[in-house]
């Protein structure tokens, strides 16, 4: 047997394997398929201060070996997910970590400070990264400036809750977006969220998005994913939390033999709804067939030529 939990700023998680933050609801949506809690953390569709309705349709594309979307982070705002949401969390026994964005500054520091101080939640997750929105998201975090000023002014009013800062892909060197989080504070780095993209219509001769651009997930970005991960684990001391094209087990094991602490799974779980319990189950069976006693053990064990 596998020891599969996981230790993090002294919070043990029971394995290393999360949902990703816009793939799984507010979380409890997936108990008509499965027990939520046999992941390590659910983590929850991404907040914002007031109600946000999202992109026009359509909102999804297929691509090869991958998925376009343009949801645009809709979501029921701060007041509707402390009152209605987070006590369904709570009932479902596993880590809470919940995802939290803004348009402007002001509303990520209101977020930080009133989801610091809500009860049952085991860290925040605050997005710098949506490429599916005109203001907040990507345009912080394509700003090292920006990314180290968020992070710093958030994790001042977070309380003692841990900060998890979500990294973009669209930028030439994660690694120093990375530095700029930790130096800020943050208790760790997600990434990374989706690649900006685009698909066209050549009938219409239009494209297939009303606001042109997308955010590319699935199979397609693992190689890109997880050598950003190998970069960063590099170059910061705390925790990385890496996704990207997760959608098995060793899929998982490469994230984590890249340096990364935990993984979380998104694309995967639209496409199989079980996918999330098949790749804890591979993963703990590639641990014990390489006689691996905790999963730990994988994190930063990466040989390198």
């Amino acid at each position: 047997m596998t020891d599969m939990a996981v230790t993090l700023w002294g919070k043990i998680f029971k394995n290393p394997v999360w949902s990703a933050s816009g793939c799984f609801g507010y979380g409890f949506e997936a108990a008509d398929f499965f027990d939520p809690a046999v992941l390590g953390a659910v983590v929850t569709k991404g907040i914002s201060q007031n109600p946000w309705p999202g992109n026009p349709p359509p909102r999804v594309y297929e691509t090869p070996a991958g998925m376009l979307n343009s949801i645009g982070l809709q979501n029921v705002g701060l007041n509707a997910f402390l009152e209605e949401k987070l006590p369904a969390l709570a009932a479902l026994d596993t880590a809470v970590v919940v995802n939290f964005l803004g348009h402007r500054e002001d509303e990520y520091y209101r977020l930080a400070e009133a989801l610091g101080r809500a009860p049952g939640i085991d860290a925040l997750e605050m997005n710098l990264s949506c490429p599916n929105v005109d203001a907040g998201g990507m345009v912080f975090g394509t700003s090292v400036d920006a990314t180290f000023r968020l992070v710093k002014n958030a994790k001042a009013l977070v309380g003692s809750r841990p900060l998890i800062a979500k990294l973009s892909p669209n930028v030439t060197d994660i690694a120093a977006f990375a530095q700029a989080a930790q130096d800020a504070g943050a208790d760790a780095v997600s990434l990374v969220n989706t690649l900006l993209g685009m698909a066209v219509d050549v009938r219409t001769r239009r494209p297939v998005f009303k606001r042109v651009v997308g955010g590319l997930s699935g199979p397609a970005i693992k190689p890109v994913a997880l050598r950003m991960v190998w970069q960063v684990a590099k170059a910061v001391d705390i925790p990385v939390i890496g996704m990207g094209g997760i959608a098995s087990g060793e899929d998982a094991a490469a994230f984590l033999l890249a340096g990364a602490s935990a993984v979380q799974v998104g694309s995967a779980g639209l496409r199989d709804p079980l996918a999330l319990p098949r790749i804890i189950a591979q993963l703990e069976e590639l641990c014990a067939s390489q006689g691996v006693t905790r999963v730990t053990e994988l994190t930063g064990a990466l040989e390198e030529p």
